[in-house]
């Protein structure tokens, strides 16, 4: 059995960007208040960090700065994938060198590879990699899809610790835990889905959803497996107009929104990302509100 990164929530936390630039000083505020409420990892310059349009010096610098602003308080985990497997593995080196716990990384987009292509890029990169890597199976964003096949030769690889699965099919999933076993620790990268994953063996969740609820979402992970099943249950399922709301438009347009209501950030994405629609927006507002978030 490989060594478990963390157990419980990770934030896939947004990236406060101005005109300007990234607000370090916002993003620092937030992973305090993260860590506070007690989030059991933060994960960097992913999907919800808008990682793809960072230049490479803003992805090497958020990696960094949160490397020495978290100091050890929670596990790091940096998103280093990219479609280019050359590119993928020089950031997987700079994120090892600078103190990240671990590397997220995606299956290539728009290249489109086969199976074959999959395996021998997230290979070569574990292979340059002193840290676990995390794989990331998206097929809604990537146009290619990681079978349970192909993931059962990658959890052979001694760096390759870990999944967080935002395919969308449950069976796909327990396919995964079937051929992998013990190999593999399984995440959630769907926050309408942490439950399901959990009782397929599943260890938490890559979350979007903690950006505004981190106690909560660390709370449902927990109660799930200190065995409160039904209150686990209950949470997962109040929730799930928020997170439907939450993804009601690409991520992360609605949680830029959301963390801007809450102060974190000003409601700016890079484009082709372009703020949420009015109506939309009204609607997240008042269902946060219901949940007890002060916007």
């Amino acid at each position: 059995m490989k060594n478990t990164i963390f157990t419980g929530a990770a934030t896939a936390i947004i990236t406060p960007l101005t005109e300007a630039g990234i607000d370090f000083d916002k993003l620092g505020e937030m992973i305090e208040w993260q860590i506070a409420e007690g989030i059991d990892a933060i994960v960097v310059t992913g999907t919800t960090g808008e990682g793809s349009t960072l230049t490479d010096e803003e992805h090497k610098a958020v990696i960094k700065y949160s490397v020495e602003k978290i100091a050890g308080r929670v596990p790091v985990i940096a998103g280093t994938g990219s479609n280019d497997t050359a590119y993928a593995i020089d950031l997987t080196k700079y994120a090892c060198e600078v103190g990240a716990d671990a590397m997220l990384l995606v299956t290539p987009y728009y290249n489109k590879a086969t199976q074959k292509g999959l395996i021998k890029s997230f290979e070569l990169i574990a292979d340059e990699s002193t840290k676990p890597c995390i794989l990331y199976n998206v097929p809604s964003r990537t146009g290619c899809n990681l079978t349970p096949e192909s993931c059962a030769v990658l959890a052979k690889h001694p760096n390759i610790v870990a999944i967080k699965e935002a395919c969308g099919n449950i069976s796909q999933i327990a396919q995964i835990a079937h051929l992998c076993g013990d190999d593999i620790d399984i995440y959630s990268g769907n926050d309408d889905q942490i439950i399901p994953i959990l009782s397929l063996g599943g260890k938490g969740v890559i979350s979007v959803l903690s950006n505004i609820l981190p106690k909560e979402t660390s709370e449902m992970c927990h109660k799930y497996l200190d065995g409160d099943t039904a209150g686990a249950l209950k949470m997962q399922l109040d929730y799930l107009p928020l997170i439907d709301a939450l993804f009601c438009e690409v991520n992360p347009i609605p949680v830029k929104a959301a963390c801007a209501a809450m102060g974190w950030c000003e409601n700016y994405l890079r484009l082709p990302l372009t703020p949420m629609e009015k109506d939309h927006e009204e609607k997240l507002i008042a269902l946060m509100r219901e949940a007890g978030i002060n916007v």
